[in-house]
């Protein structure tokens, strides 16, 4: 069996389990003891530990990854001028995806009102956010004092600033730059092995995170906000398949049903995970081996996309923006929601690819059109669920915008991306492997 259906099953079977340790708790028919060793000992012993290690394991590989990956395709790009083409390009991409996102997601919140008719629920909803840092220091932030800092933080705009300055500056030193190249090219080839070690224990960190999230939620925390919930998720879904497939169709001429396809394993990584960030080595490794995308190109513009592409966040804070006017009956306005698509569209710049962050940039969103922040803890029952679909939206129009740019800069390989063979990450480590000993 394939890494990929492996880790469907794996899915499918977390979320089984997950729905049948919360009604067991919520129904106490098996009695308290039994209940409290299933609650201690399994939902928040064993599958809490494992898909912490699991995360763990990912997040360990992030910032070497990014940085040595983004260092040799800094390298690979030996004219300077290609790389503000390269940067330019993805940057307009991602901020004009996101733009669509939220604008998608207000004419549909407009369009249902999920809402209306829900006055009753605003009354003792509390929350409190932190406070979000203004768009100019967003800005001044992106550039490090202190790359080492900035590595130990996991700052991952830092880390690409810092690792493709440290790229163009050993591409432009000679041959001392020919052996550090070298030595990195060499790094990134056993990080990316390592990448594929840890793939093999991914179907059980899969499992693990789901039945845990599952059995804390269970069913009513759904139902309870069903409209709503079912506005974020149509708008995520068809963003993701009609929105990302008619971008690549026409900015590229490919098929999107092939993307889709081999990106299914990306997407389960991310709906597990929930952070864009902790899945860049599965993100990275797929779009480069079954995708067909050159390094040069995927190393930048994937460490890029999980730090400012949040489209399905953008989503998220659109219909949530629509649905607390609604619930406090407080009316916007054009005005408003034009405002609403500029700060949602700027603040995904400075939105960390981590779980739940998007809460904290929907309170600068609200207090911009002079909402109740309250309304937050309304949505706040179902947003770890759909933050994990959200966040296989965002993986997706990573891959979607790198293939867009690799096809116009002529770093595609178009017989990778149209080979149907590659059935797994793993199967296409073991090609690439096989072909390079051969």
């Amino acid at each position: 069996m394939g890494l990929t259906k492996q880790i469907v099953l794996a899915m499918i079977a977390g979320i089984a389990v997950g729905l049948l340790f919360n009604f067991l708790n919520v129904s106490q028919i098996l009695g308290g003891g039994v209940t409290g060793f299933i609650n201690n000992y399994l939902t928040n012993g064993l599958f809490d530990v494992v898909g912490r290690i699991f995360i763990a394991s990912l997040q360990l590989m992030v910032v070497p990854l990014v940085l040595v990956s983004l260092i040799c395709g800094a390298c690979a790009l030996s004219d300077g001028s290609r790389v503000g083409v390269l940067a330019g390009k993805t940057l307009l991409l991602y901020l004009m995806t996101t733009a669509l996102a939220i604008s998608l997601a207000l004419v549909l919140a407009l369009v249902f009102q999920p809402g209306a008719g829900m006055e009753g629920m605003a009354g003792d909803a509390v929350f409190d956010p932190k406070p979000a840092p203004p768009l100019s220091e967003m800005l001044v932030n992106i550039f490090p004092t202190n790359p080492v800092e900035a590595m130990a933080k996991g700052n991952m705009l830092q880390i690409i600033v810092f690792a493709l300055l440290m790229g163009f500056a050993i591409s432009r030193s000679g041959k001392p730059g020919q052996r550090i190249a070298g030595f990195f090219n060499d790094l990134n080839e056993v990080i990316m092995r390592m990448v594929s070690v840890l793939m093999v224990f991914a179907p059980y960190g899969v499992f693990a995170l789901l039945a845990n999230k599952i059995a804390q939620l269970g069913l009513d925390a759904i139902l309870q906000l069903l409209k709503y919930f079912l506005v974020v998720l149509g708008t995520l879904l068809l963003h993701a398949f009609g929105v990302y497939s008619l971008l690549l169709k026409l900015l590229s001429g490919l098929n999107p049903v092939k993307l889709i396809k081999k990106m299914r394993p990306a997407m389960v990584f991310a709906f597990s995970t929930a952070s864009s960030a902790a899945t860049i080595p599965v993100t990275l490794q797929t779009v480069e081996k079954r995708l067909g995308v050159d390094n040069k190109v995927a190393s930048f513009t994937i460490p890029l996309g999980a730090t400012i592409n949040m489209d399905g966040t953008a989503i998220m804070q659109g219909v949530a923006t629509v649905f607390i006017s609604q619930l406090y009956g407080i009316e916007i306005g054009l005005m408003g929601y034009l405002t609403v698509i500029l700060t949602a569209t700027l603040a995904s710049v400075g939105t960390a690819g981590v779980p739940g962050v998007g809460l904290i940039m929907l309170a600068m969103v609200l207090q911009q059109v002079g909402l109740p922040l309250e309304g937050i803890a309304i949505v706040m029952g179902v947003d770890r669920l759909l933050d994990m679909v959200r966040t296989a939206v965002n993986i997706t129009g990573d891959a979607v915008v790198s293939t867009i740019v690799a096809k116009s800069e002529g770093a595609l390989n178009l017989q990778t991306f149209n080979d149907d063979n590659y059935n797994s990450v793993a199967d296409g480590n073991e090609r690439s492997a096989s072909s390079a000993t051969s």
